[in-house]
């Protein structure tokens, strides 16, 4: 637990699913949290009311984003750019599911934006503090996706292709400097998120060594690990967190 000075942590994509249990691992952990949202307001504000009650010496903030929107990424860069932030972790993302050969390139370049460039001049903004005070963590939620092929994931699995690479130059460039960064890449994820494949849970859990999702707070507390003085000679993984998933072969014996 982080003691004495408390450490503030920016969460994109905060409000809720992953998002929301990742808030939630670091506030137990000991660090004050300003989170980003979209679309999700009052679930945004019922997180904060929540866990300020329950830990009223924690500082809890939510802030309208649209990850999509570059003008407003800008305007929050400026104003946060120097405020001392310890930590980032960039949950937000966007999906685009569509065969390889029929990709949309504005679509696929809108879920880039999102899931890439976002993440690249939030970075940029808050690096530079964590450099001059030599202490700093940055973790990005990656996918499986991006470390096996899947039928009709070409689009996002490049954005997160894209993230992984920027994120292992980005942390030998600032190791030196007391700065880690590094990619969770989670597997099927128990979320609202999961929902338009609901009809084919049971087939895909089959898949899946550990033969079932991840639960939320199974991710978020590798995420808070990652924060902590204990991840401090970790920097450029890519940690799967998937149950097994990318470890097997994908092809079996019948």
């Amino acid at each position: 637990m982080i003691s004495e000075t408390s450490r503030r942590v920016l969460v994109t994509g905060g409000a809720s699913g992953l998002g929301s249990a990742i808030v939630r691992a670091l506030i137990s952990g000991g660090y004050d949290v300003a989170l980003t949202y979209r679309s999700s307001g009052e679930a945004a504000e019922r997180l904060v009311a929540d866990l300020s009650e329950a830990n009223p010496e924690r500082t809890i903030t939510a802030h309208a984003l649209d990850l999509a929107d570059r003008d407003a990424i800008e305007a929050f860069c400026e104003a946060n750019e120097g405020e001392g932030f310890y930590g980032l972790v960039h949950n937000a993302g966007q999906s685009y599911d569509v065969l390889a050969a029929m990709m949309a390139q504005d679509k696929a370049e809108a879920a880039m934006q999102v899931n890439f460039w976002s993440l690249t001049r939030l970075a940029k903004a808050l690096v530079r503090g964590m450099i001059r005070g030599r202490s700093g963590r940055i973790v990005a939620i990656g996918s499986v996706a991006a470390l096996r092929a899947n039928p009709g994931n070409a689009a996002y699995a490049a954005t997160k292709g894209a993230l992984i690479s920027y994120c292992r130059t980005l942390a030998i460039e600032s190791a030196k400097r007391g700065v880690t960064v590094n990619v969770i890449a989670p597997g099927f994820i128990d979320t609202d998120m999961m929902t338009p494949y609901a009809a084919h849970r049971a087939g895909m859990e089959k898949q899946i060594p550990a033969g079932r999702f991840a639960r939320p707070e199974e991710v978020a507390a590798l995420a808070a690990f990652l924060m902590g003085e204990g991840a401090a000679y970790i920097t450029g993984a890519v940690l799967p967190v998937d149950g097994g998933l990318t470890a097997m072969m994908g092809v079996h014996r019948t």
